[in-house]
């Protein structure tokens, strides 16, 4: 529709301009019909006043002599008056400005008109005819020449507003063309240096990545026996263990280009749009073979299908489709590796994960003890690090920590040491940088009622006792009354990884996060708010020990609940029941719960003498270690402590 109304813009504009030019020229103004004046009233009223004054001035004259006095002098009553005779000369420029003089005794009240008459050869022989003296002068208006360089200037305009108007619909039509392109990030080979030295904590992933290193390396070696190598290769794992890299670190062992691109980079709300981009990006990378193409976060395209809450078959599942294409249209000559990460396994489709296109899945869980400390180590290489900084103790305390968990831990640590003018990171810097990570950052700065500060020692002394005292429970590593993040106060046990969990552990777990409240009891008769969060977490080991683990012999050894959320966590989701299972369910759970209760009431109360004690020291040194708690436990005694500034700490009676 735009290209047939082109010539009629264009003729538009040529016609606009010299309309505006010619009446410029006439010095008219462009007026609506309705609102000119009537040429025959105009002549009507002409007439009756030149015929009065006429009369008035010489009896038996023409009534036409009184014309030169009318309300509206033009070009017509001009050539009238000329070859009337009435005319005594005329002065004339070249703009077509005419000034008449009439002949005396005509009549008129106004000797001189002015007019505008048409520049051109007939107007001059007309006057010349009639005898009339013709005066001719240069210029006429100074601003005449406005009139002759207007229409060029609009007729430029609009040639330049068409040609932009016309050269954004080409844009556009390249845009439309460029929309289905591949989003990915092109790596050319030898700019990424990342190698599997850099890479810890997951050997046997790192072992099954080689074998696709040596394929892109000396493809002909695993050709000449028949083999083939994986088409696809799928890292599975929580967050931040390392998927990523470890596929950066396999490009840059093999040495190949390198394409990278998010699942949701496919994903638009034009249908077809992804899958474009997915034939897009495997063109490119078939060009670029040997190379490797990582899809990061491949469950936001590569969902199950058919279980679409639209219905229908949507824009996700076409792209899916391509994808499945592309993937099972290698042939064996063709080195392009596919690797992809997730840490959603279970809502992939199936076609996906079979053989010929995802042939093996390496899973790359969080790092045990070991793992963790050689992350460190690789992590601290650009770190100057004092003599009691201990990496294998860190990573005795950091369990449950991933590679980018301990990486922020290090980094908090840089943080913590050039902020207080150090040149070194201390042990001091890592464990203060181990609290911010779990529990935030100190709020020393926060108003706290003394009565509050001694109800929140009591509590977390109660939870160390339990922590401490309890046969399967995780010794104190440290407890604090210092508010920290959202929490008053916290004790921090000593983490361990454990693969199997013994119902005795589980029990002495719901007891010690219990005993906080079993103090405050115990001391003050009574009970605060504090213990919110306790409850939620024994309640949960609780359920999940009837529901899921087998460990109630009421229930028996079903599973009433399962965990669907994988690596993501969320909870467990409840399987349907009847009521009457339900209800016996939630008396299981409070059976535990106050079995466990009941365990720490009783050691609070044999130990009081020793809480009591424990307490008064923590109020004065504000954070209590391991080593230190269980000196006082014992009965032992404590080196007097450097006074802590209670500047930062206010505390209020």
């Amino acid at each position: 529709m735009f290209r047939a109304l082109r010539p009629l813009a264009l003729l538009l504009s040529l016609a606009i301009p010299f309309a505006v030019s010619a009446a410029l020229a006439q010095g008219q103004e462009v007026l609506p019909v309705a609102a000119q004046p009537s040429e025959t009233n105009q002549s009507s009223a002409t007439n009756q006043s030149s015929a009065t004054q006429s009369a008035a001035a010489m009896p038996g004259a023409p009534a036409r002599l009184g014309n030169p006095t009318g309300g509206g002098y033009n070009t017509n009553r001009f050539f009238e008056d000329l070859g009337a005779g009435r005319v005594a000369s005329v002065r004339l420029d070249s703009a077509g400005n005419a000034s008449v003089t009439f002949l005396a005794g005509m009549g008129t009240s106004q000797a001189v008109r002015s007019l505008v008459v048409p520049p051109d050869g007939a107007t001059l022989e007309k006057i010349r005819a009639a005898g009339v003296p013709l005066r001719v002068v240069p210029g006429g208006s100074p601003f005449g020449w406005i009139t002759q360089v207007l229409p060029l200037v609009l007729t430029a305009l609009i040639l330049v507003v068409l040609w932009r108007s016309m050269r954004g619909a080409g844009s556009g039509g390249n845009a439309a063309s460029n929309f289905g392109k591949s989003k990915a990030a092109v790596i050319a080979e030898g700019q990424i240096k990342t190698n599997f030295t850099d890479v810890a904590g997951c050997d046997e992933a790192k072992q099954d990545l080689q074998e696709v290193v040596d394929f892109l390396r000396q493809p002909e070696k695993y050709h000449q026996l028949g083999a083939r190598i994986p088409h696809g290769v799928l890292l599975v794992g929580p967050p931040g263990s390392g998927k990523t890299l470890l596929a950066k670190a396999v490009a840059g062992e093999a040495k190949v280009p390198y394409f990278s691109i998010s699942g949701s980079d496919f994903v638009e709300m034009f249908v077809g749009v992804g899958a474009a981009r997915v034939r897009d990006l495997f063109e490119q990378a078939r060009k670029s073979a040997p190379c490797i193409v990582f899809i990061d976060e491949i469950d936001a395209v590569g969902r199950k299908r058919g279980v679409s809450m639209q219905g229908g078959n949507d824009e996700r599942e076409q792209t899916l489709n391509q994808l499945l294409v592309e993937m099972d249209g290698f042939g064996s000559g063709q080195e392009v590796i596919i690797l992809a990460a997730t840490n959603r396994p279970d809502v992939l489709d199936a076609a996906l994960l079979r053989p010929g296109r995802f042939d093996r899945q390496v899973v790359v869980d969080a790092p045990d003890v070991r793992g963790r400390e050689h992350i460190l180590k690789i992590h601290a290489r650009k770190k100057p690090l004092d003599v009691s900084v201990d990496l294998s103790v860190i990573a005795r305390r950091t369990a449950g920590m991933v590679g980018a968990d301990l990486e922020n831990l290090l980094n908090e640590a840089a943080l913590l040491a050039a902020r207080e003018g150090r040149n070194r990171i201390t042990a001091r810097d890592v464990d203060e940088a181990r609290d911010r990570v779990l529990m935030g950052p100190e709020r020393r700065s926060m108003v706290v009622r003394e009565a509050d500060k001694k109800v929140t020692a009591y509590h977390e002394v109660g939870h160390a006792l339990a922590a401490q005292l309890l046969p399967h429970a995780n010794r104190v590593n440290k407890l604090t009354v210092v508010p920290r993040g959202r929490a008053a106060g916290f004790m921090m046990p000593d983490a361990d990884d454990r693969l199997h969990v013994t119902r005795p552990a589980l029990e002495d777990m719901i007891a010690v996060a219990l005993a906080g409240r079993a103090a405050e009891e115990v001391i003050y008769g009574e009970v605060t708010t504090g213990a919110q969060n306790d409850f939620q977490q024994a309640t949960g080991i609780a359920r999940r020990m009837v529901t899921e683990w087998g460990m109630s012999d009421r229930i028996g050894k079903v599973a009433l609940a399962s965990d669907q959320a994988g690596y993501l966590g969320g909870g467990s989701q409840m399987q349907p029941m009847s009521e009457s299972t339900a209800q016996e369910i939630d008396e299981e759970v409070r059976a535990l719960i106050d079995a466990a209760y009941g365990r720490v009431l009783t050691l609070v109360r044999e130990h009081l003498a020793a809480v009591h004690e424990i307490v008064r020291v923590l109020l004065v040194r504000e954070t209590l270690y391991g080593e230190e708690f269980s000196t006082l436990l014992a009965g032992g005694q404590l080196d007097e402590p450097t006074p802590v500034s209670l500047s930062k700490t206010v505390s209020l009676a």
